[in-house]
């Protein structure tokens, strides 16, 4: 996704969810329209940091308004990264994590200026996960966008969830769970764009020891004209 180096929110928030405190940033287009599309930012298992406020921005240049989500809150990071990953292996449609990013959706839709008729949401790792869980639960989101998350279980419920545009690397375990999301997402006639990178590793879409220039730039293409569609789109 070549993230730049990010601007500084327009808007720190917080919020309940589960009984406990979230946060999110707010990252705002510099000329936004009356009502903006909305996009939910959901990061990896290292949290909110300068690379998922990197990707917000760059969204918000795009033209969205992006509400990059910090899950962990006021709890402790690695025992709440333990519980979501846990959640997501176990019950991956119910679990605190996907509850946290529905509220965020919410509070993303009611925001100054968005438009709540237009929203998606796009994730990485953990967060792509949440992503596609949350897409099979919550009708108000329009396209989701995961990078090498895994599949809820059972995995027949991604039949009922909004189009996704998947990014998935070859070098990596999330392979598979690739090319079964693509598979039950065709035979449910749910509109999609999976594509396995070759010679990608995990994290190729974010800046560290992963990351890929080439693969990140065709997969923000790719989730670039799929929204164009599916999330500018909803509100033709």
């Amino acid at each position: 996704m070549t993230p730049a180096t990010p601007a500084a929110p327009d808007q720190t928030i917080s919020f309940e969810s589960g009984g406990h405190t979230l946060k999110a940033e707010v990252f705002r287009p510099a000329a936004p329209a009356p009502q903006a599309p909305g996009v939910l930012v959901i990061h990896e298992a290292f949290g909110l940091n300068d690379d998922i406020r990197a990707i917000a921005s760059r969204f918000a240049r795009a033209g969205y308004v992006a509400l990059a989500v910090d899950l962990f809150g006021d709890q402790n990071r690695v025992v709440c990264m333990t519980r979501m990953m846990g959640g997501l292996f176990l019950n991956s449609l119910e679990h605190q994590g996907v509850q946290g990013t529905r509220k965020a959706l919410e509070v993303l839709g009611a925001l100054d200026g968005v438009d709540a008729s237009r929203l998606g949401a796009v994730g990485f790792c953990m967060g792509g996960s949440l992503a596609v869980a949350m897409a099979c639960t919550d009708d108000r989101v329009k396209a989701v966008a995961p990078y090498y998350g895994f599949n809820p279980r059972p995995l027949e419920a991604v039949r009922r969830a909004c189009p996704v545009v998947g990014s998935f690397p070859e070098k990596d375990f999330t392979k598979k769970q690739g090319e079964r999301l693509r598979g039950e997402l065709s035979a449910a006639g749910i509109p999609n764009d999976i594509k396995i990178y070759p010679g990608a590793k995990h994290s190729f879409a974010n800046r560290g020891p992963n990351f890929d220039a080439v693969a990140s730039e065709d997969a923000w293409n790719r989730v670039m004209g799929f929204f164009e569609e599916h999330v500018v789109g909803a509100g033709a």
